[in-house]
């Protein structure tokens, strides 16, 4: 374990980078070979918009990495935060205790704040626009809500008192989970239900991206599966039945062509089937 913490502590930008795209090219050689859903799509061009949302995701994330490095070694130098109150831990159940947090508050957190708070869903909605879910999904975040996402994850450095090794630990472990729970993959029904009980598995956000209420509004966890079972927020729906996308943007130019999806925050509100945000004028909100 002091071997992984070492590593992390001091991993090198080519290595993170090697898990993004590493990451991305193993899930995407898997759909190839052993698909769920067998669909006709122009899967170059869906890449290639993914593909820019994910540039920037990262650069988003690049430009504001120094909060992260400040914020961590704050807290230790300090001794602020959950991890730094607690008595000494063995090292393990550090590492445990503090991806749980992190993802907890900087993945599960955040991501039920966007199906809740209206202006975040505005900027949520680019990666619900996506009509095939697949690997390259993963990072499909119009770029204001790159921003709150890192925002959550350094509010979890404070409140976690995490030190750097584990916030790259979970940044790297988030990446991965986050391409693996997305990917159109076919997976052992059995091993998904024993994996299912600890982390979030393919079949399990699939459900998320089923494209009406209630179930889009489920399953909003990234690393740990737990968090949904804790606070209620886990469903499940026969994989038939799936429609992915969501119902109130179903056109092909609002779920494929960037310059769409990037001004898609700034368009009237539309109120999904099931009426999120129950406001009066909705749609000239």
């Amino acid at each position: 374990m002091e071997s992984i913490v070492a590593y992390f502590a001091h991993i090198p930008s080519a290595h993170r980078s090697f898990i993004l795209i590493g990451g991305l090219t193993f899930f995407m050689l898997l759909e190839s070979v052993a698909p769920f859903f067998h669909w006709q799509y122009a899967r170059w061009k869906h890449f290639g918009v993914n593909l820019f949302f994910t540039f920037t995701t990262v650069l988003v994330n690049f430009l504001m990495a120094s909060i992260l490095f400040f914020s961590s070694d704050w807290v230790e130098v300090h001794h602020f935060g959950l991890l730094q109150w607690l008595p000494k831990l063995p090292l393990w159940v550090e590492v445990l205790a503090g991806l749980l947090l992190l993802d907890l508050i900087g993945a599960y957190f955040i991501h039920w704040l966007e199906h809740k708070v209206k202006l975040l869903w505005r900027f949520h909605l680019v990666h619900h626009t996506d009509p095939n879910v697949d690997t390259t999904t993963a990072n499909r975040h119009h770029p204001g809500e790159s921003v709150f996402r890192f925002v959550f994850t350094t509010l979890a450095i404070w409140v976690s008192g995490a030190p750097i090794y584990l916030v790259f630990m979970y940044q790297s472990l988030s990446a991965a989970l986050s391409q693996f729970n997305h990917a159109n993959i076919q997976f052992p029904a059995g091993l998904a239900r024993v994996l299912g009980w600890l982390i979030v598995t393919p079949g399990m956000h699939r459900v998320h991206h089923h494209y009406v209420l209630p179930y889009t509004d489920s399953n909003f966890g990234n690393i740990f599966s737990i968090w949904d079972r804790i606070f209620g927020t886990y469903a499940w729906l026969d994989h038939t039945s799936l429609v992915f996308g969501i119902d109130t943007h179903m056109a092909p130019d609002e779920q494929s062509h960037i310059g769409s999806l990037l001004q898609l925050p700034f368009e009237p509100y539309r109120a999904p089937v099931g009426a999120k945000f129950d406001t009066e004028n909705k749609m000239n909100q």
